[in-house]
């Protein structure tokens, strides 16, 4: 069954708690489609009154703030030994390359690295474990993980929502058509996001960036 199917046959506080809860699964360190669940449900929303895309974008952007919060405290405890055992365990997402890259960028960028990072689908997942590992002061990584989480959370169910609405309007006069359409704008907009994201940290160049020793 699809993933809209699906949320179609919950009701609508039990589609707010699958968004929060897989968010936040995510946003904690472990590799859940929490992007596809936050679309999904948001293009929902525009077809189904019982949904309201405000409470929608909130309980994405809690479950995303206080994810990472947790990733962050369990890094923070867990320290490189818990990166090894991430390894073992997702050797798809924590292998040492992807940690090495990431950790270039955390090194470099800072809080920014978390902030952007929360729209590069491999630095969602290691933001807040590899923000604790490098011991990045809690103040730092909460300012940017509540900016970052806001506004990828809200900022993702604003556009869908809206595309959803588009597509049913075009839908009415132009049937499957309108949709492709609508479906193309959304994704445009939501790679454009990706692209900026991605050219902000240094992991996308060839060129190794300056170490700076992270502080408490």
């Amino acid at each position: 069954m699809h993933v809209q199917e699906w949320l179609d046959t919950v009701p609508a506080a039990a589609v707010y708690a699958v968004v929060g809860l897989v968010i936040g699964l995510e946003s904690l360190g472990i590799p859940l489609p929490g992007e596809i669940i936050l679309v999904s449900a948001a293009l929902l929303s525009s077809q189904h009154a019982g949904i309201d895309p405000l409470i929608l974008g909130a309980c994405a952007s809690a479950g995303a703030v206080i994810g990472d919060s947790i990733g962050y405290a369990i890094g923070r405890k867990g320290g490189r030994p818990l990166l090894a055992w991430l390894g073992r365990k997702f050797p798809g997402h924590f292998s040492e390359g992807h940690v090495a890259t990431a950790e270039r960028s955390f090194q470099k960028w800072g809080m920014w690295a978390v902030f952007f990072g929360r729209f590069v689908a491999l630095l969602r997942i290691f933001a807040g474990p590899l923000a604790g590992v490098l011991r990045m002061p809690y103040w730092k990584f909460l300012t940017a993980n509540v900016l970052g989480g806001i506004l990828w959370a809200g900022g993702t169910t604003a556009v869908i929502y809206y595309v959803g609405i588009v597509a049913e309007s075009w839908l009415k006069r132009f049937s499957w058509l309108g949709l492709v359409a609508a479906v193309l704008v959304g994704l445009v907009s939501m790679l454009v996001l990706k692209r900026r994201a991605r050219s902000a940290l240094p992991g996308q160049s060839a060129a190794e960036p300056e170490t700076v020793p992270a502080t408490d």
